[in-house]
């Protein structure tokens, strides 16, 4: 398609998440912990975690094979896949496996990382492609099993995260633009509080020439830290969101942000001085499922007939990195 100065719209929404659900009561029976203190601190009571049997590839085709149906859609009609996740099966990427499940033999794919921003940047880059008129039809992926690299000893993170997957597509449009405005940043200096590090060990080849030779190790996380950033930073990049899009806070209809903590959702929406029923929740159910948790948010928020076409909704994606996006857009 060749379709300079198409608008971007937003038409269906999917999502898929492992059957085997870890509860606050069995994390208390694995670490120091209870469910009275896992609740009270960040909302969540269950998240979902992947057996060895399941993948971020087939959890990722699943929820994509979904937004493509609600769409009215076929695999064939796809034009670009980007996947946003920090826990490909591969290093090397999995969208092109993501393709092949599919079965969608047109569409070129890809990879992004952006940790728990990562839907966010997705959703923007996609637009780019659309808008430019390069792309038709564009299926953006939010996907993460995070279990892979929790260290389930350690009671500060353990109980925060969980795996999933939720899936838009975009297409153009030519009867206006529903991605109304975006704000994009990163603070690399801030790269500690949150991260996930390779340690590299010395492997000797031959003399005087080494290698790296280690492994990557689990999440470490400055929880105070992520807090203070996540409630200063979001807020602002929401505000300078809608001030591109000519918005007042009166005009959003729903806060869909990172189900990160229940804690930062209420202090993001009291900045914004927007009412607590504004905000679009399922973080009891889901737990932290970092580049999943907005759309899986979303697909909830839809068929549960909150979120309706024409409905305004201001997202944020914020975490690893440190990285914080902010989009508005209108559904359907």
């Amino acid at each position: 398609m060749n379709n300079i100065g198409a608008g971007i719209a937003i038409i269906g929404c999917g999502s898929a998440a492992p059957q085997n659900k870890l509860t606050n009561e069995n994390l208390s029976r694995m670490v120091e912990t209870s469910d009275e203190w896992i609740t009270s601190r960040t909302g969540m009571k269950i998240r979902h975690i992947a057996n060895e049997t399941e993948s971020l590839s087939q959890l990722s085709a699943d929820a994509a094979q979904k937004a493509i149906a609600d769409a009215g859609l076929s695999p064939i009609d796809i034009d670009l896949i980007i996947l946003a996740t920090s826990t490909p099966d591969d290093l090397f990427g999995s969208a092109s496996k993501v393709q092949s499940l599919l079965g969608a033999t047109r569409a070129a794919a890809f990879d992004l990382t952006a940790a728990c921003s990562g839907f966010v940047f997705a959703l923007i880059t996609a637009s780019q492609f659309i808008r430019t008129g390069v792309y038709q039809n564009v299926v953006v992926i939010g996907a993460d099993v995070v279990s892979r690299w929790v260290d389930w000893s350690d009671r500060t993170t353990c109980v925060l995260f969980g795996d999933g997957a939720g899936a838009i597509v975009c297409q153009a449009s030519q009867t206006g633009d529903r991605l109304l405005a975006f704000e994009m940043r990163s603070d690399g200096s801030q790269n500690g509080c949150l991260n996930l590090p390779y340690q590299s060990q010395s492997q000797s080849l031959v003399s005087g020439i080494t290698a790296q030779s280690g492994a990557y190790q689990p999440i470490m996380m400055n929880g105070r830290e992520v807090y203070r950033f996540a409630v200063a930073k979001v807020p602002e990049a929401i505000e300078k969101a809608m001030y591109r899009a000519g918005l007042v806070i009166e005009d959003i209809d729903w806060l869909l942000l990172h189900q990160a903590n229940q804690r930062i959702l209420d202090a993001v929406a009291k900045r914004l001085k927007l009412s607590p029923e504004k905000i679009l929740s399922n973080i009891g159910e889901y737990g932290n499922t970092s580049a999943a948790s907005i759309p899986l948010a979303l697909d909830a928020a839809l068929r549960e007939g909150k979120v309706k076409p024409g409905d305004t909704i201001a997202t944020a994606g914020f975490g690893a990195g440190l990285t914080w996006s902010a989009a508005i857009f209108k559904w359907g």
